[in-house]
């Protein structure tokens, strides 16, 4: 059987910890940031984790990662 293939797209978004969580960054911080409000960018800085519900998804994005 041939090597399954890490899709591109997540290898460029998202990181695996150590502990097998995923890091990804937020989303809705890239364009029209006018009408939103200063709390709601500052609170869109930094990193977070992938819910477990979406950690299946990830194993089949990422395979062989340590998921």
């Amino acid at each position: 059987m041939p090597k399954m293939k890490t899709k591109s797209a997540s290898k460029k978004r998202f990181r695996v910890r150590p502990g097998g969580t995923v890091k990804r960054g937020h989303a809705f911080k890239r364009h029209i940031l006018t009408k939103k409000t200063t709390k709601n960018k500052r609170q869109l800085r930094g990193t977070a984790t992938v819910h477990e519900t979406n950690m299946g998804h990830m194993a089949q994005m990422l395979p062989g990662r340590g998921i």
